[in-house]
Order: structure tokens, then sequence, then C-alpha cells
């Protein structure tokens, strides 16, 4: 699988973050997909990012997306660093009550393919940076 196509892949997959259809869901990623940057309590594999993308993602953030992006790939891995940014409209994060609002953090995400799919996701996101941003520090 080329780089590129897996770049495409991937836009596909960040195209899903708020979106109220995730029937591509199973199409971009496998079903034993592991992804590292979940909460432990989350269900393993594929559904555990469906649920997030069903509750969180959906219920917390709106209109998120790259402000800055680089994205490198090379074989079965893509990363991507930049901004992301949005509206969070409002509630308890990591468990510290934040008000709605604009945010910008900085974030970093790493894949690994297999099969044109995606396998493996780990993420580092500045919270602190946007819970500052939100007043709630």
């Amino acid at each position: 699988m080329s780089p590129q196509r897996n770049k495409e892949i991937l836009e596909r997959f960040d195209a899903l973050l708020g979106s109220d259809d995730l029937t591509e869901l199973d199409e971009l990623c496998t079903p034993d997909m592991v992804n590292h940057a979940l909460a432990p309590d989350r269900p393993k594999g594929l559904a555990g990012t469906r649920e997030f993308l069903e509750t969180m993602a959906r219920r917390s953030f709106s209109d998120q997306t790259w402000q800055q992006l680089t994205v490198v790939a090379e074989g079965p891995y893509i990363v991507q660093f930049g901004k992301r940014g949005g509206q969070w409209r409002g509630g308890e994060f990591m468990g510290i009550e934040a008000a709605p609002g604009p945010y910008s953090r900085d974030f970093m995400a790493a894949y690994r393919f297999s099969n044109r799919r995606i396998a493996e996701r780990w993420a580092i996101r500045d919270d602190l940076g946007m819970l500052r941003q939100l007043g709630a520090l």
C-alpha cells in the first residue's frame, strides 16, 4: 500500500469526527484496531473508537478542524502534527468542568496501517492548554 493511499484513507477517517454517519468506519479500520488514545474503560477494538466518536467527540466538540497540519508518511505509518481547534460545547473534560468556548491546541496523531486499513492509533494532545483557554484552570 502506498503512503499516498494511506493518507487518503486517513483523510476519510478524520472526516468522521463529529459526523452522524459512521458507517464508513468499518471500511477504514481493522475490526481489532488498537486505539492507544482511548480511556481504559472504553471497549477494545474498533468498538471503543466507534463509542468515542458516537459520544464524546460528537457531544462535546463541534467544528473541530486542523488549523495547521504537517503529515509525514512512510511505509505503513503516518504521523500528523499541527493545531486542531474548534468549539467546546461545555461540560466535563478529563474530570474538570469547562465552560463552552473556542479552543486551539497542539495535536499529534500517529497511525499504523495494515491491509489498507487503520490498525493502530496514538494521540498526544495539549489538553492542559485547552483547559486554560477555556478558563477551567
